[in-house]
């Protein structure tokens, strides 16, 4: 217990590791972060919203966390990404546990250290959405997949069947990773229906009770997914499987991906190429690991690989693509190469180098970036002059992250604006205030009123890849 305690804080400390000094990025982050806010206001449970509008993009698990993480800390951005941090930690846990199973104390420790030392963990473990929690239930659902076929090869001369509790967390993770982010958390079925093919075990449908388990599963999201079908009359459903799942899949969203059948499979070998980069700095050995278990492996290395290989396989089918969607598939690669550890020769010295590297990048350059979010800043040189009562507008710049940290002190919502309309959203009685580029104030505005307040900042468009140059106009009571 004690070796747990001291993985699960140490993992905790170093992905929380300067979560409160660089603002929420746009879009997802400010996006997730304020759902749960809007949420926690309502109070409502069951249909998240943003910006007072519905949000079909995501179930509703990480929204859940996140509420009373508020709660506790504040809404702010530290407790958005507070959870998150929870998660990732919970993933290094079930690696030691199920390392130790499969190679002794030494391997479970790597696999944990190996996950949590990669690239793309250190970004997502600190990121206020729904990946790690996706990672760590679609683990679990492994393992405890792991270990039915365990149990199956053990007794496969025997009609007695051990009690267990494996087939319950299988399931019920299943159901968590659907909650998480959709249909996506399934992927474990597959790993454990090709593995049957390979094992060709007796009483495999038994041991696994799969009428009985999916039904758990089903009923376990149906509580939540009746309701909000039944509320929103289908519209979840419509939007949250039929576009952010089955067109993702089959068209490129927001950018990422390809725009033409020689671009898709152009991009097919994607995340084979950005692992590298992903899972640096141990994707040095992938190759050497790789030949390895050409050359040899037995039954775990079979699991773990074809788990990561289908996770790889389903997103490079899929047309829309990021270098993060392939990190369900890391805890299982992490495994694979602390298993061969001594075999790849891989420095020791490697865990401390990495950890003073990111530990350094949170703490001393997150600061710095800190002035390139122009919302965040925008938001922090006005807040003395906000109000409760206000409303708001933007023109041009309507990215999430003005949504977040402007609704922290103001309790109406923003309303995105064409040009030709704000200057009549400025004339209307109350007070106010708008966000627009600095290059449209004098066009938009060519008479601006000496009473109001105006307030200027340049920094960085991230999801545009551009800079923005924002100025602020308040009209005061």
């Amino acid at each position: 217990m004690r070796n747990y305690t001291v993985l699960f804080v140490g993992c905790l400390l170093f992905h929380l590791a300067g979560t409160w000094s660089l603002p929420l990025i746009d879009r997802d982050e400010p996006r997730f972060a304020e759902a749960a806010r809007e949420m926690r206001e309502r109070p409502d449970f069951i249909v998240p919203y943003f910006n007072n509008q519905f949000r079909f993009d995501k179930p509703p698990l990480t929204y859940w966390f996140q509420v009373p993480s508020y709660r506790v800390f504040g809404e702010n951005d530290f407790a958005a990404r507070f959870p998150t941090a929870i998660a990732a930690a919970l993933v290094a846990l079930i690696l030691l546990a199920w390392g130790q199973q499969l190679g002794g104390e030494k391997v479970g420790w790597w696999a944990a250290i190996i996950f949590s030392l990669s690239l793309q963990t250190f970004i997502h473990g600190k990121a206020a959405v729904a990946d790690m929690w996706l990672v760590l239930f679609v683990t679990v659902a492994h393992w405890a997949g792991w270990e039915l076929l365990q149990d199956n090869i053990e007794h496969r001369t025997s009609n007695i069947e051990r009690p267990t509790a494996f087939w319950w967390i299988f399931y019920l993770s299943l159901g968590l990773a659907f909650l998480a982010k959709g249909p996506v958390g399934w992927m474990p079925l597959l790993t454990v229906a090709i593995a049957q093919r390979l094992y060709r075990q007796e009483h495999f449908s038994a041991r696994f009770k799969f009428v009985r388990g999916l039904l758990l599963m089903l009923v376990l999201i149906c509580l939540w997914g009746i309701p909000a079908l039944v509320r929103t009359d289908g519209e979840f459903f419509r939007v949250g499987i039929g576009k952010h799942v089955v067109e993702r899949s089959v068209a490129t969203m927001e950018g990422h991906g390809a725009s033409s059948v020689w671009m898709y499979l152009a991009l097919l070998p994607f995340y084979f190429l950005t692992v590298f980069a992903s899972f640096f700095p141990w994707s040095i050995k992938l190759p050497a690991l790789w030949k390895k278990l050409r050359a040899q492996r037995d039954g775990a290395d079979q699991f773990l690989l074809g788990g990561a290989l289908i996770i790889f396989g389903i997103f490079t089918l899929v047309q829309t693509k990021l270098p993060h969607y392939t990190l369900p598939a890391f805890p299982l690669l992490a495994l694979l190469v602390a298993r061969r550890f001594e075999s790849l020769r891989l420095a020791r010295a490697l865990p401390i180098a990495a950890t003073a590297v990111y530990l350094a990048i949170a703490l001393f350059l997150t600061p710095f970036l800190a002035r390139f979010f122009p919302s965040y800043n925008l938001a922090r040189v006005s807040r003395p002059d906000l109000k409760p009562e206000m409303e708001f507008g933007a023109v041009d710049f309507t990215e999430p992250s003005l949504v977040w940290y402007f609704r922290d002190k103001v309790r109406g919502f923003m309303t995105p604006l064409k040009r030709k309309d704000a200057n009549e959203f400025m004339k209307r009685g109350e007070s106010r205030f708008i966000v627009l580029p600095t290059a449209s104030v004098a066009e938009i505005f060519p008479n601006i009123d000496p009473s109001w307040r105006s307030y200027h900042t340049k920094g960085f468009n991230i999801p545009k890849g551009r800079r923005a140059d924002l100025t602020m106009l308040l009209k005061p009571e």
